[in-house]
């Protein structure tokens, strides 16, 4: 298992696979500490993966991780087309996918949905997350929604402000099928990571937060 330190500038190589179950979810739940890893690490590879998706969406998704990760020297955007809202119904189909990647990707720390988040999609992908890799630091990111399920998270990545920025600007941009909806702004985006800030005393008052259940330190 990764040991929390080898995440500081100067530990050597650092392999990230994020893990969305749709196109918008790493960059709302860890986008910024992706974009803070591109800068701090110059070894950094990332493999990203979105499991449901249409056309249209895969398309988004795909300029979209293209944007996040274009200081990323290594890197893999791979998008998947299951049904939006039917993954634990597909879960044979899903769980080929994860076996696949475990014999592809062998990472350093894996970011993930929130296992008690209450969208179906994202609970699935938390729990094959966890099935998959067993010895690995799993670090659980949180997606702000309708159902009210954010929690208390215990591990913290303070940003600047001008990473924020950046996140919200690329968010904003890369999915204009989510434009309409109530929930998609600029302020609902910040107020979280402001709030993180707040509860980690972040030099700049932003944070994005993780729930990690097992680490070694």
């Amino acid at each position: 298992m990764l040991k929390l330190s080898s995440l500081c500038p100067g530990s050597g190589r650092l392999r990230v696979l994020a893990l969305g179950a749709h196109a918008d979810d790493i960059e709302i739940g860890c986008g910024g500490t992706l974009l803070r890893l591109a800068a701090e690490r110059p070894d950094l590879e990332v493999t990203w993966v979105v499991f449901c998706s249409t056309p249209e969406r895969a398309g988004e998704a795909q300029a979209s991780a293209e944007a996040f990760l274009a200081g990323v020297r290594r890197r893999q955007v791979v998008v998947r087309a299951h049904r939006d809202g039917f993954l634990p119904w597909s879960g044979d189909r899903v769980k080929e996918d994860f076996e696949a990647l475990k014999k592809a990707v062998d990472p350093d720390v894996v970011l993930t949905h929130f296992r008690e988040d209450r969208h179906q999609d994202h609970r699935t992908v938390s729990d094959l997350t966890w099935n998959t890799w067993r010895n690995h630091l799993v670090l659980e990111y949180e997606i702000p929604k309708y159902d009210g399920d954010l929690g208390a998270p215990n591990l913290f990545s303070p940003l600047a402000a001008a990473t924020v920025d950046r996140k919200i600007e690329l968010v904003l941009a890369g999915f204009p099928t989510q434009a309409g909806k109530p929930w998609f702004t600029a302020d609902l985006f910040r107020a979280v990571a402001r709030i993180r800030g707040m509860e980690c005393a972040a030099p700049e008052g932003l944070a994005e937060a993780f729930y990690c259940r097992k680490a070694v330190f």
